[in-house]
């Protein structure tokens, strides 16, 4: 496996040949300061050029990155597929090595790049030959920070939680598995993770990020808490869904006191307890039940 160093030399160095490449800045994890390094992180890049066409019509110019395992292409597809992409300002290549190595490259159209590379602050300047690029801050993850809940966010969240579980419980009866996983994990899971957040953003006065679908919460969660929402987490057997369902509750119930109390914000106990009670009568139906 290629080293950072041979990475960064080559992608530098392709940059300083290439007269057609103006700029090379990266943004990503390897930006923030805030990330552990690991071997899996990729190297976000963006080269700044003159005219994108050139680069997507010559399928042989990434060649110089090395040994490619397989790829993307992910604005040609959406190209394929009828979709609106804007390649006339941006172009992209998501590229796995043999050697195990990731490149997410892509090409972006000076002054497109001019207008937008300072909208993420997680971003670093590696070569600049024309000073196109001023105004570069030093990377910070302050734009995905914890941000403090208002009151209606907060009462929103709730409310979405405990409505949503009506539709696990029913979907559990139904024995619709899928349904359930789906609905379990992308609508009332990401309202514990937001409340989870809240909690760590009043540890530290807002001023960190949990990363993407709160990965980093065990860095502030006592291991109790961070253990539970583990347990959250199911495979497709219905009675260990029911037991990850009803763990969730008690720690999103645990937390949301905890967040309201704290923020001076009003909990509906009596939804909660109400949801509660509704997945319990559910669970406890005969599978050949003609009333609720």
């Amino acid at each position: 496996m290629r080293t950072e160093k041979e990475m960064y030399d080559l992608i530098i160095g392709t940059a300083q040949k290439d007269e057609r490449i103006r700029a090379v800045y990266m943004n990503g994890s390897r930006t923030n300061p805030n990330v552990p390094k690991n071997i899996f992180q990729d190297y976000d890049v963006v080269y700044v050029v003159k005219d994108i066409k050139e680069f997507y019509q010559d399928g042989k110019w990434i060649d110089v990155f090395g040994e490619r395992f397989y790829m993307q292409k992910p604005d040609e597809n959406t190209v394929l597929l009828g979709m609106e992409n804007d390649i006339k300002n941006s172009y992209g290549w998501l590229i796995q090595f043999a050697d195990g190595n990731r490149l997410d490259l892509h090409v972006n159209q000076v002054e497109f790049a001019k207008r937008t590379y300072l909208d993420d602050k997680l971003i670093k300047v590696l070569l600049d030959k024309d000073n196109l690029l001023s105004g570069a801050q030093e990377s910070t993850d302050v734009d995905y920070w914890v941000k403090k809940p208002s009151k209606e966010l907060f009462s929103a969240n709730t409310n979405e939680f405990w409505w949503c579980t009506n539709n696990l419980a029913k979907g559990l009866w139904r024995e619709e598995v899928p349904y359930v996983l789906d609905m379990l994990n992308q609508y009332v899971r990401p309202e514990l993770i937001e409340m989870l957040s809240w909690k760590i953003g009043l540890d530290t006065d807002f001023s960190v990020s949990v990363g993407k679908c709160g990965k980093y919460m065990y860095r502030w969660l006592p291991s109790d808490e961070w253990k539970s929402f583990l347990e959250t987490y199911c495979g497709a057997d219905i009675e260990e869904i029911w037991t990850s369902i009803f763990i969730m509750c008690d720690l999103f119930d645990e937390v949301a006191n905890h967040v309201a109390s704290r923020l001076g914000y009003r909990y509906n106990q009596v939804e909660a307890e109400n949801a509660r009670s509704w997945l319990e009568r559910v669970k406890n139906l005969k599978d050949d039940a003609t009333d609720i």
